[in-house]
């Protein structure tokens, strides 16, 4: 059996539909069809059944985007850094270097240099012609859909999210001997972050292995929300508050097709 929520506006108007075809019964000891499509009409005017499917934007990294264009070709690579990116431009300028050679300041031989080959072949922006390129970072994005909480399944409310976030610790490497890395702890997950010599790189990581039974959902998954300034990068299990009671939708659409019918007769 499903209970509804009172404190979601899904399950407030389930509720409040629910009284009023109790009051119609005890009224008239039936439930009439005339008024039963009245009652359903209106209620079902509340809900919008047009919005799209709510979706996460998630952004999974960065990428080096090269655009070469000439007379001949109008090509876009990528490349996971800006130096492979470069790397591979000054290759394409060292390879057509007859192009320029004997043109004021170029010399016979292009530099070693990857930057110095492609600034002196392409020259200043506002003189190149028919050769151009552009070298950019952008985010490599994806939208996935908003699952709802898995059935039975309740995340802590506010209040009590605010009592355990409270309760949060912070574990500190005691020394630059201290083999242990700096941590938070809240609800039994573990957050690490710390500075990876080998990785060269600030590095985060966490671990749900001592999670708390309330975070738990069926199947012993943790719901899971990652960002990185103003982007997500990792979102699993994550449900918005309103959008959990998003059960309701198929329901609702089968009662707004039944009073469509009704009123049809």
């Amino acid at each position: 059996m499903i209970t509804p929520d009172r404190a979601t506006p899904e399950g407030e108007a389930v509720i409040d539909l629910y009284e009023q075809m109790n009051e119609l019964q005890e009224r008239t000891g039936e439930w009439p069809g005339a008024e039963a499509v009245d009652i359903l009409g209106t209620w079902l005017a509340r809900f919008d059944f047009t919005s799209p499917v709510p979706r996460t934007r998630l952004v999974a990294g960065s990428v080096w985007v090269l655009r070469r264009r000439d007379r001949h070709v109008d090509e876009v690579t990528l490349w996971s850094d800006e130096g492979s990116a470069l790397a591979a431009l000054a290759g394409h300028v060292r390879g057509s270097w007859d192009n320029v050679r004997g043109g004021d300041g170029i010399p016979d031989l292009p530099p070693l240099d990857d930057r110095g080959a492609v600034d002196l072949y392409y020259g200043p922006k506002s003189e190149r012609s028919d050769e151009d390129y552009w070298l950019y970072a952008d985010d490599i994005r994806r939208c996935v859909r908003t699952v709802p909480a898995p059935r039975g399944f309740r995340f802590p409310g506010e209040e009590l999210c605010a009592a355990v976030n409270s309760t949060a610790v912070f574990h500190a490497k005691t020394g630059p001997d201290d083999e242990g890395l700096p941590c938070i702890e809240i609800a039994g997950v573990l957050v690490f972050v710390h500075l990876d010599a080998d990785m060269q790189a600030v590095r985060v990581s966490v671990h749900l292995d001592a999670t708390d039974e309330l975070l738990v959902q069926p199947g012993q998954t943790v719901p899971l929300h990652v960002e990185v300034e103003d982007s997500t990068v990792f979102s699993g299990g994550a449900a918005p508050a309103r959008a959990a009671a998003g059960g309701w939708r198929q329901l609702l659409q089968q009662l707004c097709r039944w009073v469509q019918r009704k009123r049809g007769d």
